[in-house]
């Protein structure tokens, strides 16, 4: 993808004309539409007034990927098994951590637990795919069955456990990540 149209389709996402955007960023309509079309370069000091106008910014208009991965399969997911505490953590999505949430599988042994992971901030949403879990925050227990999901802000120490006999699988969302 081209700059210009990088920056068209910043200015369709932001439901602006060319027109718009150029009184936005006190430019000429026929600048903008030239600029589009890839037939002039705007100055540096230029782009970086047109992204701000578009709520961007030049780290992140470059850093936007055009061939942005957004199916991930089989493939994609790396597994770690921690048998001192009876679990198996999937990475759902490859590098998640550099992203705002990170998505994975845990599977719980039976008599197996996560880790206990201190207060921080940020959410964290679960829901039980399999089995019943206890959930922990602070001190407080909260049984957690199939079909169930939590949410809540770890502003304690908290973790997970599987008190039952079979195993028990979750899908967990923490943003920021922290596994």
């Amino acid at each position: 993808m081209q700059l210009g149209d990088k920056i068209k389709q910043l200015r369709l996402k932001m439901n602006l004309t060319q027109e718009e955007l150029a009184v936005r960023c006190d430019l000429s309509k026929g600048f903008i539409s030239q600029l589009e079309r890839d037939k002039v370069s705007p100055s540096i000091t230029t782009l970086v007034d047109i992204l701000e106008c578009l709520g961007s910014n030049l780290k992140d208009f470059f850093n936007r990927s055009e061939n942005e991965k957004i199916v991930f399969g089989k493939d994609d997911i790396f597994e770690r098994e921690d048998n001192s505490h009876g679990h198996i953590i999937e990475w759902l999505i490859p590098n998640a951590q550099k992203n705002e949430m990170e998505p994975i599988l845990l599977k719980l042994a039976p008599g197996g637990r996560s880790e206990i992971y201190p207060p921080s901030v940020g959410e964290v949403f679960g829901y039980v795919l399999q089995g019943t879990v206890m959930l922990y925050l602070g001190k407080k227990p909260y049984k957690v069955k199939r079909g169930e999901s939590f949410y809540y802000k770890p502003g304690e120490a908290h973790f997970v456990e599987n008190t039952a006999k079979v195993w028990a699988s979750i899908l967990w969302v923490s943003s920021p990540p922290c596994f």
